[in-house]
């Protein structure tokens, strides 16, 4: 018997197989869980429809995907439509999967001072009030005691230079988790964000992620990088009855690395690099 038989959720923001968000997906259908999917849609222009072949490739012929739905979160009316669509396929949802952010290439390399006014509303409000947004056309088809989870990073809580304007945006994403987690209480409903290490997904890429790993592998505790697998399987957990009592929790998937006031074993690389010289 699987953790999800009989569980039927919500996944958004899957962009390919390296996506955190597939990871935690995969892992749920393993467990016998059934969801249903939404993609960033395709430009009107695009024969090719480029995001949903990249979804379908990692969707078609699994028995446990029950619709895949293209969705902007920007509008209220794709939120409406998506809504419509879990509850003719699935009814209640017992979980919910964010995993949306964006904000314009030339913000993301420009030193934060340097954003700009449209592109900082543009990567808030998808990055983080998207989770409102989404949460709230949501509560109908959620069921008492479901789960919802967003992925979030430590540039939200430290200041990580090169992650920029989104780094302010997963401090706003974090904030809200906690707020939404006092709402939805209520009802028993659980809101949490996974804070993963770094890892190779695009976003990451993004974000400069080959320099990431090295620094990461040096100070965390654990002298590793994380791999999908944890990842899908930490996703998971917050997203089952495993987790019944947390909410409102910033769960760190880094191998210790946020827990580090220096950088530890890291020194001895650089005293052995000296050395060397």
């Amino acid at each position: 018997m699987g953790m999800f038989d009989g569980k039927k959720g919500l996944i958004t923001g899957v962009f390919n197989k390296q996506s955190i968000a597939w990871a935690i997906a995969d892992r749920i259908m393993q467990e016998g869980g059934e969801c249903g999917f939404s993609h960033m849609p395709d430009k009107p222009d695009d024969t090719r429809k480029k995001n949903l072949r990249r979804l379908e490739k990692l969707t078609d012929g699994n028995p446990k995907v029950k619709f895949v739905q293209p969705m902007d979160v920007t509008n209220d009316e794709h939120l409406t439509a998506l809504m419509d669509r879990c509850k003719s396929e699935l009814g209640q949802v017992d979980f919910l999967l964010h995993s949306i952010a964006f904000a314009l290439p030339s913000d993301l390399k420009d030193d934060t001072i340097a954003t700009s006014r449209d592109g900082f509303k543009l990567a808030m409000e998808i990055s983080a009030y998207s989770l409102i947004a989404l949460a709230n056309a949501a509560q109908d088809v959620l069921s008492d005691n479901a789960s919802v989870l967003t992925l979030t990073y430590f540039g939200g809580e430290k200041t990580v230079p090169g992650y920029n304007v989104m780094g302010v945006c997963k401090a706003a994403l974090d904030s809200i988790v906690k707020y939404l987690a006092h709402d939805l209480g209520p009802r028993g409903i659980r809101v949490n964000a996974l804070s993963a290490g770094p890892m190779q997904t695009i976003s990451g890429r993004g974000a400069g992620v080959e320099e990431m790993l090295g620094l990461y592998e040096g100070m965390a505790p654990l002298g590793r990088n994380i791999t999908h697998e944890e990842a899908g399987n930490s996703g998971a957990f917050l997203l089952s009855e495993m987790s019944s009592g947390i909410t409102g929790e910033i769960m760190h998937l880094d191998g210790g690395y946020n827990s580090m006031g220096a950088p530890g074993r890291l020194i001895d690389r650089f005293k052995e690099a000296q050395a060397a010289c």
